[in-house]
């Protein structure tokens, strides 16, 4: 069932009653603008809402550093020093020269 919101104001109540049965819109100017859910169907939500969510950048790189410490990695990992392409920074001699010109 639809309801306008001076309606639903009127008949809260009722509106109450019948979110057991299904969800009840709620209208402004021919607009849906609220949905009224038993508290079973705002549970089901909040359940899917938490079994969808993904985990931040930050969570991730929390687990991240947990893993390499309890590896024995506390100070980081070594990497080695980029060999497999040049870095015209470094390599190129004339880089800044033709940036400047």
């Amino acid at each position: 069932m639809t309801w306008t919101i001076a309606n639903a104001k009127q008949q809260f109540s009722e509106v109450v009653r019948l979110t057991a049965e299904e969800p009840q819109a709620i209208y402004n100017r021919n607009k849906p603008v609220a949905v009224m859910i038993s508290a079973a169907e705002y549970e089901e939500f909040k359940r899917w809402q938490q079994e969808k969510k993904q985990p931040t950048l930050v969570e991730l790189f929390d687990e991240i550093r947990a893993a390499l410490i309890a590896d024995g990695f506390e100070n980081g990992l070594e990497l080695p020093p980029r060999t497999t392409r040049p870095n015209p920074m470094v390599d190129d001699p004339h880089y800044w020269d033709d940036e400047i010109a």
